[in-house]
């Protein structure tokens, strides 16, 4: 059996005339974290809309074995594909259980959901310290933490974080960091997109780096950190 989760082949994706992705291929095999770095608009965010059943697209996508062309979003969500968009789509005037519980909103196993409730609160203290606080009242950070941990809510087999660290104070980043390793150590597959790379390169096995819709550079994290470019560019050591 195949050890691959994700399979993108030659993604190509269109706004009207604007050719946002050319030719994208990679895979990432389950229980890796595979980060996808690179600038604003370089078109990671469309990659995992792709991914997620939320644009268009020629080329193929395969999720555990399956080819996604004819698999709506929703259906997706029901096979374990989670996205945990940057927007992170909270419920702004429900509490940050109900807000948990949403994300558990299509599972039959009542048991599974509370243990994964007791989970997230381990996992993201301030949500237990906040259970009863409306999302809208709470900080960015602490609204990303929610949102991750809704996202862990759907019993994800593999979960897309969309620049789950921008705009972040480095005390949050710290906490996020911690419950991605934690993730990672339970095996969880995890397909992060990130332009602050020195976190995605923190975490991430293998990496690819998309420039304005194409992947310029792929590989493992060590050779990442030797990249001269990749150093100058992203990670400002010279």
């Amino acid at each position: 059996m195949s050890d691959t989760m994700l399979d993108i082949q030659d993604l190509n994706v269109y706004y009207g005339k604007s050719h946002a992705l050319r030719g994208v291929s990679l895979s990432v095999e389950k229980g890796e974290i595979y980060g996808v770095i690179g600038p604003n608009g370089a078109g990671k965010t469309t990659m995992l809309n792709a991914v997620a059943g939320f644009v268009d697209y020629e080329g193929s996508i395969t999720y555990d074995g399956t080819d996604l062309a004819t698999v709506g979003p929703q259906q997706r969500v029901h096979e374990g594909l989670i996205y945990c968009t940057e927007d992170r789509d909270l419920f702004p005037f429900f509490s940050v259980h109900d807000n948990l519980l949403m994300g558990a909103q299509f599972r039959d196993d009542r048991d599974a959901v509370q243990a994964d409730l007791d989970m997230v609160y381990e996992l993201f203290p301030r949500l237990d310290e906040r259970r009863e606080q409306e999302a809208e009242t709470m900080s960015g950070g602490e609204q990303q933490m929610l949102a991750i941990g809704r996202a862990l809510m759907s019993d994800p087999e593999m979960l897309m974080l969309d620049e789950p660290t921008i705009g972040l104070a480095p005390v949050i980043i710290q906490d996020i960091s911690e419950a991605i390793e934690r993730l990672q150590d339970e095996g969880l597959t995890i397909l992060l997109a990130e332009q602050n790379s020195t976190f995605a390169l923190r975490h991430a096995e293998r990496l690819s780096l998309i420039e304005t819709g194409e992947i310029e550079l792929e590989g493992t994290s060590e050779e990442f950190h030797d990249n001269e470019y990749v150093r100058e560019a992203y990670v400002g050591v010279h």
